[in-house]
């Protein structure tokens, strides 16, 4: 069965995403709610959907999602009794009415060949009231082919439009990385465990930016910094090898950057990245990173 977990704190958008839950045209789920010690009460919005939901609210006493929604996500999470595949899903998203009939319709198809399912998506604009076209994926593709494709712009992704096992996010959990930003990118690629990600296109989930949510603030820069700084050092330290050679000298490159955006280089990073650049991509590289090297150094 699915569990469908939702961090709430915010009760601005949440009825929205409460009647998409109700709209589902396949009731093969479970609805699991942590209030994250929020000061606006969904308790009278929560009352409009009993019987049409099957829901479990739980109110947190101390609020965890300031300082870290890695352990909010975790203690929602924890709410969950036995069910073996989970979702997360925002306080402001919402989903196609047959999100769920889809999930089990495609079930017999990845359910022993992927850990990772993600759903086509659309984004509602707030401030423009605008809901964009909907972004489609390839039907296998590895978290690798991915992410690369994300990095570079050619797709999209968000938190919401995923369903994962609960055996792979007990195995791996999500890193803590601030804000959680880049937590879930590292998630498709930790729970996937080398198997495809499989993409379900006939349903999809909307995701809305606005000026209140994470990824719409334009406040939080510095800390997305720090989080894209973390989130690179795993990947070039542990994932590096699972990447084409031009892709690892695009990582080693931003990696690079990353650290000066935060800081000075240590003479080990710099080590680190001469014997990559070295080991996984061509000369040229390799020889302008001893350039930036001696130039950094030298005018110290």
């Amino acid at each position: 069965m699915l569990a469908i977990v939702i961090p709430y704190y915010k009760l601005t958008f949440f009825e929205e995403t409460l009647q998409s839950l109700a709209n589902q045209t396949d009731k093969r789920f479970k609805v699991y709610i942590g209030d994250d010690a929020s000061y606006e009460s969904p308790d009278l919005l929560l009352e409009k959907f009993k019987g049409t939901i099957n829901f479990k609210y739980y109110r947190f006493e101390k609020n965890l999602g300031s300082t870290s929604l890695v352990k909010q996500w975790q203690r929602c999470i924890d709410l969950s009794k036995e069910e073996e595949w989970l979702m997360i899903l925002g306080d402001d998203d919402f989903l196609s009415n047959n999100v769920v009939e889809e999930f089990y319709s495609n079930l017999h198809e990845f359910e022993t060949k992927s850990n990772v399912v993600r759903f086509a998506s659309k984004t509602f604009t707030e401030g423009g009231k605008k809901t964009s076209g909907k972004f489609e994926h390839q039907k296998w593709e590895t978290a690798f082919e991915f992410y690369y494709k994300r990095y570079k712009g050619l797709t999209r992704s968000s938190l919401s439009e995923y369903i994962f096992t609960k055996k792979s996010y007990l195995k791996y959990g999500f890193r803590e990385y601030p804000l959680a930003w880049h937590s879930d990118d590292m998630a498709w690629i930790d729970f996937s465990e080398n198997k495809p990600i499989y993409a379900i296109n006939n349903s999809y989930v909307v995701v809305r930016l606005s000026g209140i949510n994470i990824t719409g603030k334009k406040d939080n820069f510095e800390l997305k910094n720090k989080a894209e700084l973390l989130f690179l050092t795993d990947i070039v330290h542990e994932k590096l090898d699972f990447f084409q050679s031009i892709q690892k000298n695009e990582f080693l490159m931003n990696y690079e950057i990353a650290i000066k955006k935060n800081r000075e280089m240590t003479f080990e990073e710099w080590n680190f990245l001469l014997k990559n650049y070295f080991k996984n991509c061509k000369t040229v590289p390799f020889l302008k990173c001893i350039r930036r090297f001696f130039k950094d150094n030298l005018a110290v």
